[in-house]
């Protein structure tokens, strides 16, 4: 499966201690140019950026050497390659958690998941424990509705529930 990862996953996978599920679920996952610098910005936290500095073998960082779509003009950086990379690959799949880029990659056709559906596959793939993690993610800066995390909680529990 071709993934494609924009910035705020990655970032939130590295606070909760588990950005190893994307190698396991995906092997390597192909980095725009501007989200590795999104990640390593001065105002990320140290254990993000000193990760990034550090990136395992599986992260592959790349440069998109297409030139800007005017279109995606009222997107970040790192949205913007990530959508464009995404694109020239043919992903099967773009990791993003923003709300303007994911309408945006959708309108282009592109499936999109963020960390709370990165977390719920790796849950049913028994590689860590969902409410948990749902537990230390609302402990960093990471926003989601709470019917949201209500819907994902009980999709687990009716999971794990014996039949």
């Amino acid at each position: 499966m071709r993934v494609v990862a924009d910035a705020s996953p990655l970032h939130y996978l590295i606070l909760l201690e588990c950005p190893h599920i994307l190698q396991t679920l995906f092997g390597r996952i192909p980095l725009p140019r501007a989200v590795a610098e999104e990640l390593q910005h001065p105002q990320t936290p140290a254990v993000v950026s000193t990760w990034m500095a550090r990136a395992p073998a599986w992260v592959d960082t790349r440069n998109v050497g297409t030139p800007p779509d005017t279109t995606l003009a009222h997107l970040d950086p790192g949205e913007r390659e990530a959508i464009t990379l995404a694109q020239a690959l043919h992903a099967d799949l773009l990791l993003m958690d923003e709300w303007e880029g994911r309408r945006e990659a959708e309108r282009r056709s592109l499936t999109v998941t963020g960390v709370l559906g990165l977390l719920e596959r790796a849950a049913q793939q028994g590689l860590l424990d969902l409410p948990s993690a749902l537990t230390r993610l609302q402990t960093t800066n990471f926003y989601a509705p709470a019917r949201l995390i209500r819907d994902l909680l009980a999709r687990d529990a009716a999971r794990k529930r014996p039949m």
